[in-house]
């Protein structure tokens, strides 16, 4: 048994969706700790192609229970998309889908709001995502918020209401339109019935499933340079998306953590605003954009694209204690004859190998790289680490050795099939010694023994 936390080590969009679904098999439950619908996963094998907003990439593993946490803000409209769009497919999820009564709804005023708010920051925009996340976690903070819970109770619409016409004066003065009040209420009413048989008091549910031997991953969405406290501030998400964010988002004491794997895209992206060291604006950048399909999930927003930096991926591996490396987007880097990865930062005539704690630093820095030889080989569906070619398997060690973890997985391509699940002790561990479950699932019971 084993209960891990799955996090981003750059600005999100690493791959952890897949990640998921690939360790799915060693596990009982997957939880999903914080964001909304600002979030997007997608898992694709043999044929099928699943993009995922809120719901965990577990829902796809017929066993496998399913957990919205409190940490969590949710839209049912987005939510009941997604359900739909799962029965559709032919996925059954009753009776192990379950809503936290303590994860705050996002109501229809806040995307409206949000929406506003950028427009009139013109050039100052963050970048968000315009999906209402922000607002909801201020109204959460500021204890304005309505929880999944309170749409059971009496007295909601009255909130509901209070809330409409507070926030509609700010959008109005922003030069928006604010909604009209009867037609948010009405779109909140249709919510309740159908949400009413997934709620439930996850952090019993939780602790309970621990107490009975089942093992849970803990998914985090964004990643942990995104972290409202510990991220590019102002230029992050609105929630604690490091690894520690998954215990005051799930009720699970930290005391029944056994670790983290930390994903890392074989080079680095994030969308919207805010200091990007390693940025290629060049042909290059350009190259990494199309041969990784690098556009949101969520938005469709072209993702800014540049080389690997270990500066930025050192201080997400100290702040979420990563155990193991999934190294994901290895093959997107195939036809390079060089590649290069920053080491470190050149700020005020010094070098420094830390991250700068402020934008304005940030913003100054200029990256040191190290370059590797390119491979010029294709690397799409290998399983072994041996079938690389030697200077890919060089540039793995290479990434080992700078954040001194072990690279557990490394994916080849999209599928789940595409993956190298190898016998790294930390991996062992944080899969509760089923990583033969994992290599059988991910390669169709076909999988050889892995190195």
């Amino acid at each position: 048994m084993a209960n891990t936390i799955i996090n981003g080590m750059q600005w999100g969009d690493e791959g952890k969706g897949k990640i998921v679904d690939l360790l799915c098999p060693a596990f009982d439950a997957v939880v999903r700790y914080q964001g909304g619908d600002n979030a997007g996963h997608t898992v694709k094998f043999e044929d099928r192609h699943f993009a995922l907003h809120l719901v965990p990439s577990g829902i796809l593993h017929p066993e496998t229970l399913c957990v919205l946490g409190s940490g969590m803000v949710i839209n049912p409209d987005t939510l009941f998309r997604e359900l739909d769009g799962l029965t559709e497919a032919g996925v059954d999820f009753e009776d192990r889908f379950f809503i936290s009564k303590r994860a705050h709804v996002v109501l229809p005023i806040y995307p409206v709001l949000d929406q506003a708010r950028e427009a009139a920051m013109g050039k100052a925009q963050i970048g968000t995502t315009a999906r209402g996340i922000g607002p909801a976690y201020e109204s959460k903070i500021t204890r304005f918020g309505v929880r999944m819970g309170d749409l059971l109770a009496s007295g909601w619409e009255s909130r509901v209401e209070d809330q409409v016409e507070r926030l509609g004066r700010e959008i109005v003065a922003l030069g928006g339109e604010a909604p009209v009040e009867h037609e948010v209420m009405a779109r909140c009413r249709d919510w309740v019935e159908r949400l009413r048989p997934y709620l439930a008091e996850t952090e019993s549910l939780l602790n309970g499933w621990i107490v009975d031997g089942k093992s849970l991953l803990f998914e985090g969405a964004q990643g942990a340079l995104l972290d409202v406290d510990h991220g590019t501030y102002p230029y992050v998400t609105s929630s604690s998306s490091t690894a520690g964010g998954a215990c005051t988002g799930s009720g699970v004491p930290p005391t029944s953590i056994d670790g983290v794997i930390g994903v890392l895209k074989a080079y680095t992206t994030r969308v919207g605003g805010g200091p990007f060291a390693t940025e290629l604006e060049d042909a290059m950048g350009e190259h990494l954009r199309e041969r990784g399909n690098e556009f949101g999930t969520t938005t469709g927003r072209p993702r800014r694209c540049g080389w690997l930096d270990l500066v930025a991926a050192g201080h997400a591996r100290m702040l979420s204690g990563v155990d193991s490396i999934a190294l994901t987007k290895l093959d997107v880097l195939d036809e390079l004859d060089e590649i290069r990865v920053c080491v470190g930062y050149r700020l005020e005539g010094e070098i420094v190998k830390s991250f700068p704690p402020s934008v304005d630093l940030l913003e100054k820095v200029e990256p040191v790289y190290e370059s590797l030889p390119g491979w010029k080989q294709t690397t799409v569906g290998a399983l072994l680490l041996s079938d690389l070619p030697q200077a890919a398997q060089d540039y793995v060690s290479f990434i080992e050795e700078w954040l001194e973890a072990g690279v557990g997985i490394v994916s080849t391509g999209p599928r789940r099939e595409e993956t190298i699940v190898r016998d790294e002790e930390n991996l062992s561990r944080l899969t509760g010694g089923r990583l033969s479950d994992i290599v059988e699932a991910a390669a169709g019971n076909k999988a050889p023994a892995r190195n």
